[in-house]
């Protein structure tokens, strides 16, 4: 197969386009410029789109021995990535920018690109496996990214490698030095590529300005001002600018946002606790959407916690009621579904939440 390596400049995707040489495919590197200014995107080990990521990248390429080309894809990612990160923060939401960027970057631009210059795959760094046709959690469960990889749908799927996810870091990066690779070593991307200061905070208050709200307690008393509504996220609990914790001793967290008053609640511990979720733009790893409510495991973070649940397919979105509640469900985030058949292992699909409710159903247990 003609496959297309998408290569970051970190170990993880210069090792993936090793493996797929190795298997015998005709194989070209591609790093994606997603800056007009490079500089203002992090280097080192805080960021995988850098002018330094770029050489390192290079560099990879020219040790496997493959072409390598620059694709410049800036426009695309500041309409796709940042300005809906911007956009989503400003409507009170919590957003992934890496699992955007995986949707609108990684498996659509660039895929539709590789399949228009003939290829017949793209293969990733990524932390997952396809069985199949079916996306599975990796090997190595502290590095899955099997939940940024949840909205690809079949089709983007079938024209995925994951060469890596087999293979827990620690051999991936022997195997990167056995092969003459320099980023071996090189530390893991962290944080956001396109915020340099790695104050979200702040590049959001550059971006959406101050925007005044009020800050109240569950009964609605207001405690506090604050600037604006994208400074916080459910279930944060510091920076709120609050003076020590609630009345009880114990410490205050962010239960809700209202985007068009700008106030946010604060409350207790329990009061983050969710037992449905509503999501919209549902994506079925199958292609279909199951015609039945079906039995899952769903995950709401990229390294939370999972709790098991059924969902519905609900016109465009899905609807998931839990089965025990999850703490610190933010609108924004995607909901993503595994099957409970293997173990939480294999991805049914995914939607992006709009909605919670916190009231346990009838008989639920306490």
């Amino acid at each position: 197969m003609r496959v297309l390596a998408a290569m970051s400049g970190g170990v993880d995707s210069a090792v993936a386009a090793a493996r797929a040489v190795d298997a015998g495919h005709e194989v070209v590197g591609v790093h994606l410029a997603l800056s007009t200014a490079p500089g203002t995107l992090r280097t080192g080990s805080r960021g995988c789109c850098s002018k330094e990521d770029a050489g390192d990248a290079r560099r990879a390429a020219d040790v496997l021995g493959i072409p390598f080309y620059v694709w410049d894809f800036a426009d695309r990612f500041k309409e796709d990535v940042i300005d809906d990160f911007v956009e989503s923060y400003a409507a009170g939401e919590t957003p992934n920018p890496c699992l955007r960027c995986n949707e609108k970057i990684k498996f659509s631009a660039l895929a539709d690109r590789a399949v228009a210059l003939g290829f017949d795959a793209v293969a990733t760094g990524h932390y997952a496996r396809l069985t199949d046709g079916v996306l599975r959690r990796a090997v190595d469960a502290d590095k899955d990214q099997s939940y940024v990889l949840a909205v690809l749908t079949a089709e983007q799927l079938s024209r995925a490698m994951f060469p890596v996810g087999d293979t827990p870091k620690p051999r991936i990066r022997a195997e990167a030095a056995e092969r003459g690779l320099a980023v071996a070593d090189k530390p893991d991307s962290h944080d956001i590529c396109f915020i340099p200061s790695g104050d979200t905070r702040a590049f959001l208050g550059a971006k959406i300005g101050i925007r005044p709200g009020a800050i109240v307690d569950s009964a609605g008393a207001q405690l506090g001002r604050h600037d604006g509504v994208h400074g916080f996220t459910i279930g944060q609990r510091k920076g709120l600018g609050l003076p020590g914790p609630g009345p009880d001793g114990k410490p205050r967290y962010v239960t809700d946002i209202d985007p068009d008053s700008g106030t946010v609640r604060v409350g207790s511990a329990d009061d983050l606790q969710v037992w449905s979720i509503e999501a919209e733009r549902a994506i079925w790893t199958s292609g279909t959407a199951p015609a039945e409510p079906i039995d899952c495991v769903v995950q709401v973070r990229a390294h939370g916690g999972t709790a098991p649940a059924t969902a519905e397919a609900v016109g465009a979105g899905l609807a998931v009621r839990l089965h025990e509640p999850l703490s610190g469900v933010a609108r924004g985030q995607a909901v993503v579904l595994y099957r409970p058949e293997s173990a939480g292992d294999a991805v049914l699909g995914s939607g992006t939440i709009t909605a919670t409710a916190r009231t346990a159903p009838a008989g639920a247990p306490r």
